[in-house]
């Protein structure tokens, strides 16, 4: 029994194993830095709004956003992508974007709904994750035809969180949040949740700005400096506008999803009844 119970020693001659052999180049961290920065800010929200401070909450939620659709672009155009940058930034996405909102709008007026708003905070949140989980998925399939990058399946989750605090944007506009727009404000957030984890596919713009026409750089230019300084100038009208706007696409992206796929079923019967136009059908 006591030679079972004798401390181990290990071999002074064996040589000691290394848990990291190589440096990681900095090109690899500078995404997830990116990535850890937008989670800070997302767990500074919920503590903002639980101290009141609901203007600096959502201002943390929207630089998370910006940040988050940043760190990808970072990570592609220095070839640092990872499996573990994938991972992190789909878990800091579930915080930013689904539990954040979820908390600040409970803080904000769901609260006054007991019970049942917190059940609605808890289905925006999970719709969150249902959807991150679902992308992470469909992003490693390979028979995926090209032209579907340019979609998503359902709203994502940035888009998400950005729309869903719409109430709180026109509150800081002057439009009354109180009792009486509560039945309003929870099937809002319902619609919001449910185009998460729906099929409706909506734009992604990851394939765009690739390659820019040399006639558009400078109105590119232009029109960024005045939607900055719209957004600087006037938060809360230019989130208003944003809103709208992006929900003002969706069914344009319906209807572009569906004439692509139209025009992409019949390319193999073309090519078919060209390959053998006595009879396409062999």
């Amino acid at each position: 029994m006591s030679d079972i119970l004798q401390p181990f020693v290990p071999d002074p001659v064996e040589p000691r194993r290394r848990l990291f052999n190589k440096p990681v180049p900095f090109r690899v961290i500078a995404p997830n830095l990116i990535t850890l920065i937008a989670l800070c800010l997302g767990l500074t929200a919920i503590r903002l709004a639980y101290e009141g401070r609901l203007e600096p909450a959502i201002i943390a939620i929207v630089v998370a956003a910006v940040l988050d659709g940043v760190d990808g672009r970072v990570a592609r155009l220095l070839k640092g992508t990872s499996r573990f940058g994938a991972e992190l930034d789909s878990l800091a996405d579930f915080v930013n974007f689904g539990v954040a909102p979820a908390l600040v709008l409970y803080s904000f007026i769901l609260h006054d709904a007991k019970a049942f708003g917190w059940i609605v905070a808890l289905i925006f949140a999970i719709a969150t994750g249902l959807r991150l989980a679902r992308f992470n998925v469909m992003i490693e399939d390979p028979d995926r035809p090209e032209w579907r990058k340019d979609f998503f399946v359902g709203m994502p989750a940035p888009a998400g969180a950005g729309t869903v605090l719409l109430p709180i944007y026109l509150h800081f506009l002057g439009w009354p949040s109180d009792w009486m727009f509560l039945p309003v404000i929870l099937g809002y957030v319902l619609v919001i949740a449910l185009l998460m984890v729906s099929t409706v596919p909506t734009y992604s713009g990851k394939t765009w700005g690739k390659r820019i026409p040399r006639d558009w750089v400078l109105p590119i230019f232009v029109l960024t400096v005045a939607v900055f300084g719209l957004v600087v100038s006037f938060p809360f009208e230019a989130l208003v506008i944003i809103t709208a706007f992006y929900l003002g696409t969706i069914p344009l992206g319906v209807m572009h999803f569906r004439r692509l796929r139209r025009e992409h079923a019949s390319v193999p019967v073309v090519a078919q009844e060209k390959a053998d136009p006595e009879n396409p059908a062999l």
